[in-house]
């Protein structure tokens, strides 16, 4: 059974930074070959998307709402994906979910999820 696993969130007060990280284990296939993105749900809110990279040729994309402050980058050799997130809003609190197996910024796309890591930004 595939295993995505995020760790990094925590509480920090705007403006902040914070690195998340999500390792993977038991894919069917090498980390490389696999899309990535990063989720986010705040409650009572739609699932969003916040970054994605392409495995063939690691082109990100990222919606305006966090362009400019957030990295998508990922580790082949450990199995790991991060997200790098700086200039912190209270409007990123929110769950985030690691994926894998799919392609853009839709989370229907995704084969793959982790269970989440929590983000809370104080004003």
């Amino acid at each position: 059974q595939v295993q995505l696993e995020e760790s990094g969130g925590d509480l920090v007060q705007a403006g902040g930074s914070l690195n998340l990280s999500c390792t993977a284990s038991r894919l069917p296939g090498a980390f490389e070959y696999y899309n990535w993105a990063w989720f986010r749900q705040a409650p009572g809110k739609e699932r969003e998307g916040v970054s994605y990279i392409r495995s063939s040729d690691g082109t990100t994309a990222y919606p305006d709402s966090v362009k400019d402050r957030f990295t998508i980058s990922s580790d082949a050799a450990k199995n790991t994906l991060y997200l790098y997130m700086n200039n912190l809003k209270p409007d990123d609190s929110a769950m985030y979910h690691c994926a894998a197996g799919g392609y853009g910024l839709n989370w229907r796309n995704y084969e793959y999820f982790g269970q989440g890591t929590q983000v809370t930004v104080s004003s």
